[in-house]
Parts: structure tokens; C-alpha cells; sequence
């Protein structure tokens, strides 16, 4: 099968995202493995299925492969693994001339990540990323972090991966609220600065839906195309690429209050984007028409646009205001005039974020 590969130059590095739809292509990594020591870290959900068969090919090339298996879920993205992984580094005596592997989803991508840039002040690392959403945006671009206790991703550092390494094959053992996850960031893109990808989603949505490979092959190189473009204008998020974080103030918000038990990540993100999509219209800087074209391409994809009333508005305007967008102490949101233009809106005032908010529980 014939690899479709993505560069993202960046200055002073580049690194290529390769992907197919049948195999861990990793041909065009060996001369970054030869000779090194690998440790591979994998949580207890992908490692039964797929560990096995990446460090037998890791093994053609590298000196030694050394596997860690965290527990699965959001709220294991924590100093408690991270420490954890640093430990399991030292013991193996992991040093700067050796490299880190992720190998499963968002967050085993980030603690990866974020365990290569600590250790030792920073070594190579390279994502293999399993879930939609780890391949269409965690385990690229180069953000790395765990969580902090009063909120997400509040620990972390920007570190890119040498490669990342994209097999959708990943897709078909993937449980069906994880895909659906993936969507959620998915369509963000589309809401961003990408309009015909947003028609190009609504064309397709039933392939999608129904897993066809070829489809997902395309839509994934799509969002990494798109997130290339803008990290390659702005690596450290001090401009445009904070674009990308479209509905994830509202979202962080969520997943935090809720304990990262009630929601998964992208389905948060989704809630997120109806929320700024209403925010934009409150401000006036959009209509009705945004809210209803956003609702419309959520429902293609059976994504949830709400949250309950038992969820506090209060309580998540409170958490956002440790956002990492907050400047002084203004609210700082991704939001849209239409379809494919968003824009960054400061000084955003509580009470409209209040509004949006309420505007979105049902």
C-alpha cells in the first residue's frame, strides 16, 4: 500500500506524517531508529492489539524495544503517569541518544510527548496514534501535557515528534463513541478556515459513518494538511494557531468539571463549537444562519450539540478563566463570523459566555 505523506517544516526542523490505510509504515523512519533503544509506551486498551505486531517491525531497526503500558483514559493523563514513565526511563536507562514511541490515542500521545521533552531536557520521540482523534490533530503539531488538577492541559511544553506514523486500519478496532470522538475534532477544521471542507464532509458523511478506509484515509491527510499549514506559520500558538483551539475553552471547561467521566474529548469540543457558534451571534459578529449550519453538520455525524442543566454555568465560566488564552484578566475566545472564518475576540464579557452557555443546555 502506497503511504501518503505530509510535511511539516518547521525552523530549524521538519518531520513527515505518513499514512496508510493497512500497515505501520515505518520504512521511512529506520534511519531514526537504527541502533537506539526504543521505549514504546501504550495503555492497557491498544497494547493487547497492536504492541506485538509495532515492536516486531520497530525491532528490524532499532537496538531494543522497551514497552510501558499505562492505564486507558483521560483522567490517567496525570503527573502520577508521567512520573510513572519518567521512572520506567531511568530504570531502562533511556538517555538522549535513544527515543520515545507513542503508540495509542490522545492522551497517550501528549504524556508521550510530554515525557520526551522532560526527560533529560528533552529527547526524539515518534507518534503512532490509533484513535481519529489522535490522527487528525493530538499527535500533530507538536503540543505535549498532562493534566493539572484544577484544569487541562495546564502542564506541558511544545515538542515536536520526528514522525508520526498513521495505519487507519487503527479505525476499525475503535470503539464506536472514540470514532465519533475523532469527528469532533474533525470538524473543527471545517468551522475554522476551510468552508469546502466543510461541504466535502457533508458529501461524504455516510462513507464516513460507515468507516470507509479510502474516505478516512483522505479526511485525515485533509486535517493534517490543514493543521500543517498553520503550525508552520505559528509553532508556540503566539498567533494564528490558537485558531485551532475552536470550542475547546468551553470544552476543557466540561471535560474538567465533569471529571473527564461524562464526556470524551472530542465530544466536548463538538458542545464547544455550538457554544462559540452562539457566543458569535450574542456578540453580533455572526447570525443565526452560522448556528443553524453548525447544528447541521453535527447532526450528519450524530454529534451532540448540549449539555444538561445540572451542569453549572457558573461553575465552567469559573473554570475558564484559567484558560490558556486569558490575558490579564480578559476572556480571550475562538469565534466566527461564518462558516471557515474564525477569528480570535478579546475581552470577552462573562456574562455573554453565561449566555452562550445557557443558550446550549437543553
Amino acid at each position: 500500500m502506497q503511504s501518503t505523506i505530509v510535511n511539516i517544516t518547521l525552523t530549524g526542523s521538519s518531520y513527515p506524517i505518513i499514512i496508510n490505510d493497512s500497515c505501520f509504515d515505518l520504512t521511512s523512519v529506520k534511519e531514526i531508529l537504527a541502533g537506539r533503544k526504543v521505549a514504546l509506551i501504550s495503555n492497557d486498551k491498544v497494547a493487547p492489539l497492536y504492541i506485538e505486531g509495532v515492536s516486531k517491525e520497530l525491532s528490524k531497526y532499532c537496538s531494543g524495544v522497551f514497552p510501558h503500558i499505562l492505564a486507558d483514559g483521560e483522567e490517567y493523563k496525570n503527573l502520577d503517569s508521567w512520573r510513572g514513565i519518567l521512572d520506567f526511563l531511568a530504570d531502562n536507562n533511556i538517555n538522549r541518544s535513544d527515543i520515545l514511541v507513542s503508540l495509542g490515542g490522545g492522551v497517550v500521545c501528549d504524556i508521550t510527548g510530554f515525557a520526551a521533552a522532560s526527560w533529560m531536557r528533552g529527547v526524539e520521540f515518534i507518534q503512532i496514534p490509533t484513535s481519529l482523534l489522535a490522527q487528525v490533530d493530538a499527535s500533530v503539531g507538536g503540543k505535549t501535557g498532562i493534566n493539572h488538577p484544577k484544569g487541562k492541559n495546564l502542564i506541558g511544553a511544545f515538542h515536536q515528534p520526528k514522525a508520526v506514523i498513521i495505519n487507519t486500519a487503527t479505525l476499525k478496532t475503535l470503539p464506536s463513541r472514540e470514532f465519533k470522538s475523532g469527528l469532533g475534532e474533525t470538524v473543527k477544521y471545517a468551522f475554522i478556515n476551510k468552508p469546502k471542507f466543510k461541504k466535502w464532509l457533508g458529501e461524504n458523511s455516510d462513507r464516513i459513518n460507515q468507516q470507509d478506509l479510502p474516505t478516512l484515509t483522505e479526511m485525515i491527510a485533509q486535517c493534517c494538511e490543514f493543521k500543517a499549514e498553520i503550525v508552520q506559520q505559528d509553532e508556540k500558538e503566539l498567533g494564528v494557531r490558537a485558531l485551532l483551539n475552536l470550542g475547546h475553552t468551553f470544552a476543557h471547561a466540561i471535560e474538567t468539571f465533569t471529571k473527564y467521566k461524562e464526556y470524551t474529548h472530542g465530544e466536548a469540543v463538538a458542545i464547544g463549537i455550538a457554544m462559540a457558534a452562539e457566543l458569535s451571534v450574542i456578540m453580533e459578529k455572526s447570525n443565526q444562519r452560522l448556528i443553524d449550519n453548525v447544528r447541521a453538520l453535527m447532526a450528519k455525524f450524530e454529534l451532540q450539540d448540549t449539555i444538561p442543566k445540572s451542569i453549572n454555568p457558573e461553575k465552567l465560566v469559573e473554570l475558564m478563566r484559567l484558560d490558556k488564552k486569558v490575558k490579564g484578566n480578559t476572556h480571550r475566545l475562538i469565534l466566527m463570523k461564518d462558516i471557515g472564518e474564525s477569528y480570535i475576540q478579546t475581552n470577552v464579557c462573562e456574562k455573554d459566555i453565561l449566555q452562550a452557555i445557557e443558550n446550549c443546555q437543553s
